[in-house]
């Protein structure tokens, strides 16, 4: 283990620390997941937790808080059985499933960490990420089985990998459906370790406890006035904190129902809302714009239950916004939040007017990702830890409940993560209040040059090394550059070398040939210098507007 010096212990204490109450001073009512689980159970073991709808194939499934109960006690009575113990990491390569719900919740009931994989991520990273997790135990959906088996040949610590299928399900039938140890999960232990990458282009493992995904839970649910009677709706991937935070958890959390999705298709999409009669559904701009282009006439479904589109984890264009608004005649209501605050940080009010609504998400310039919730407290600070005046921008940072253990055994980004006993977000962003003394927070830039692509975030460096292979590259950078579909979207500054003749086309196809299509650059621009700064730094900010000319263009797989 690499551990952190006393001064960075000391910060990050501070930054979990919330109003003055300290991280162990829980305040939600449960023991631990598993203790919200059972006592859910009990209560209302007929009451429908989850509907499972996968279009692809048909599949249908229910699940109630009574048979979920117990099947979660029989996989983790299997698990136990493999010798996973309290503490240790289960590694997943999976889509959105009731198993994969199952899996997730039977490893937090006997205290262990779950480190789900991105199956759309290379090879490489994927394997980085296991071993560096230091899984014992790899789950795998039956599609990536043979690709799991592959990744984890190498990786000393995984010792078995295991498919989701009928086999699986056989060996559960045989466990009891009460579980039973000598050493109880707890609020206090790590769930989720969820990987997101940095400016050093090595992804960095977020450290997430019990008790940061029941905070946000709690604070989220209290925000949207979320009871046993609401149902909410999950199209989005749930190896992601938001997919697993607010739609899974949360619905746990208050004792309501969820539709969880196979995944997003506009198809389906209004169709289902009505017909499941779903309150609300937690979404990213990119399906917005989706949605807005495909101009599915929904006149004659009953949208009555449906109150509004959660809408964060990406860049939200005004116009956008305002055109899903006018078309559907639902709010987007903005948030803001990241995998290191567990999940959402702010939202918009829910009881603003018609113009108090259309004022904070258009008269400054940004739509605003709104205030506070319970979880945690939120301000902009300058480059020394400084509170800046309302309207001027700095970094915007996080303090409270909800924020991470901290980078797993990443002293190092520890140490600049929390330097001033608040987490900095690496968002550049100001705070504006209303009447009644509420900060309305607002992003205006980005400090961290990752590329944020629709909700997922890639690391330049990494997309840099790959043009840096090319014969004929001299300088490659990775560019975010705004899109219309995905917020940003990923372009290819290139030098070339003197005398080369290298084409976009050979720079697309090397780069698609070694990494996901989504992470590959859609566009190349050639050019001849790069502004730095004093230091000698790449000023990648100041190239965004060669590619203007792309800002609306949807870029297909071929």
């Amino acid at each position: 283990m690499t551990a952190n010096d006393p001064a960075t212990v000391a910060n990050m204490l501070r930054a979990r620390t919330l109003r003055g109450i300290p991280p162990h001073v829980h305040g939600v009512p449960f023991a631990s997941i598993a203790d919200l689980l059972a006592t859910r159970a009990l209560a209302t073991p007929e009451a429908s937790f989850l509907r499972y709808y996968n279009d692809d194939t048909s599949e249908r499934a229910s699940w109630t808080y009574g048979t979920l109960n117990a099947r979660v006690n029989q996989f983790a009575n299997y698990l136990a059985q493999l010798g996973l113990r309290r503490g240790e990491c289960v590694a997943t390569l999976a889509f959105n499933h009731p198993d994969t719900v199952l899996l997730y919740l039977a490893c937090w009931t006997i205290g262990a960490t779950v480190a789900p994989q991105n199956a759309g991520e290379d090879d490489t990273r994927i394997g980085f990420t296991i071993s560096n997790a230091a899984a014992r135990v790899v789950l795998a959906s039956p599609p990536y089985a043979e690709r799991a088996h592959s990744i984890c040949a190498a990786i000393a610590s995984v010792e078995q990998v295991i498919t989701l299928d009928a086999t699986l399900h056989a060996a559960l039938d045989a466990q009891p459906t009460i579980y039973t140890t000598d050493t109880p999960s707890t609020l206090d232990d790590p769930a989720l370790l969820v990987y997101t990458s940095g400016t050093t282009g090595a992804p960095k493992g977020v450290q997430l406890t019990q008790y940061n995904l029941l905070i946000d839970a709690d604070a989220i649910a209290a925000w949207h006035g979320l009871d046993a009677t609401t149902r909410l709706m999950c199209i989005l991937p749930i190896h992601h904190v938001n997919g697993i935070v607010v739609t899974l958890v949360t619905p746990l959390y208050v004792g309501c129902a969820t539709v969880l999705n196979r995944g997003f298709k506009v198809s389906t999409f209004w169709r289902r809302l009505a017909e499941e009669r779903v309150q609300m559904v937690s979404l990213v701009p990119t399906i917005l714009q989706f949605l807005c282009e495909a101009r599915e006439d929904v006149s004659a479904l009953d949208l009555s239950a449906f109150r509004y589109v959660i809408c964060g984890a990406g860049t939200l264009p005004m116009a956008l916004a305002q055109r899903f608004e006018r078309q559907f005649n639902r709010r987007v209501l903005h948030g803001y939040g990241l995998s290191e605050t567990t999940c959402y940080s702010c939202f918009l009010p829910t009881d603003l007017d018609d113009a108090a609504h259309a004022h904070w998400m258009s008269a400054h310039g940004y739509p605003s990702i709104g205030c506070p919730i319970a979880a945690n407290q939120m301000n902009i600070h300058d480059a020394e830890g400084r509170e800046l005046p309302d309207g001027e921008k700095g970094e915007i940072v996080v303090r409270g409940h909800n924020i991470m253990l901290g980078y797993f055994e990443r002293p190092d980004a520890n140490a600049e993560t929390f330097k001033w006993g608040w987490f900095r977000s690496g968002d550049e962003g100001f705070q504006l209040r209303d009447d009644t003394g509420r900060q309305f927070f607002f992003i205006s830039g980005r400090i961290k040059e990752l590329i944020n692509r629709g909700g997922v975030k890639y690391s330049p460096f990494e997309i840099e090394e790959l043009l840096l292979e090319l014969p004929g590259v001299r300088i490659g950078l990775a560019i975010a550059f705004e899109n219309s579909w995905y917020g940003e979207e990923v372009g290819a500054y290139v030098v070339r070398e003197p005398g080369a003749a290298l084409t976009e086309e050979q720079v697309l196809r090397h780069c698609r040939a070694r990494m996901p299509w989504a992470k590959s650059p859609k566009v190349v621009v050639f050019g001849q210098e790069i502004p730095v700064t004093a230091t000698g730094k790449y000023q990648r900010m100041r190239l965004r507007e060669l590619f203007a000319a792309w800002a609306t263009t949807q870029f297909r797989e071929r």
